[in-house]
């Protein structure tokens, strides 16, 4: 989990809501790779420009690359934005699909593969919980395929949990 990207919260949206609006991981690359932004205006809206997502890419390029190609984790997660990555990931709605406190996300119900990409990508400062216990990530991102589904969790800032 280590050797993986880091992205900041805000580049991992960017990318998210890309690929949800269809746009895949090759003309992702593609767009890294020649600065053009004319693919991804299908996911323009109010507050996703894909200007700065390109600007990275000129200055991260490989990082970037290597978060398209192999996966990410982002450095640092606000409440919000937490909330904002699992609608684009998981295109998962607050107050339909999970309640938002603050410092916190409840009920979130997730397969166990959708929770092994969740405590890959989210940043070190949430701790996972299921049933009020602190997941180890290490253990999520090997095989739990004989972890029932679907599994409800809670998400936490760390400062918040009291181990």
């Amino acid at each position: 989990m280590s050797n993986r990207a880091k992205l900041s919260q805000h580049t991992g949206i960017l990318l998210e809501r890309a690929r949800r609006f269809g746009i895949s991981d090759e003309a992702l690359l593609a767009c890294i790779a020649t600065g053009e932004t004319a693919p991804l205006q299908v996911a323009v809206a109010q507050y996703y420009s894909y200007d700065e997502f390109i600007s990275y890419a000129h200055i991260h390029k490989e990082r970037l690359e290597d978060a398209v190609r192999f996966g990410y984790q982002m450095k640092f997660n606000t409440p919000g934005g937490v909330q904002q990555w699992l609608r684009e990931r998981f295109e998962l709605e607050v107050e339909v699909d999970f309640k938002a406190f603050t410092g916190r996300v409840d009920q979130v119900t997730l397969s166990n593969e959708q929770l092994r990409l969740l405590s890959e990508t989210l940043a070190d400062n949430w701790v996972i919980l299921e049933d009020g216990i602190a997941l180890e990530r290490e253990r999520t991102s090997s095989d739990n395929s004989c972890v029932a589904e679907p599994r409800s969790l809670m998400l936490i800032i760390r400062s918040e949990h009291k181990a």
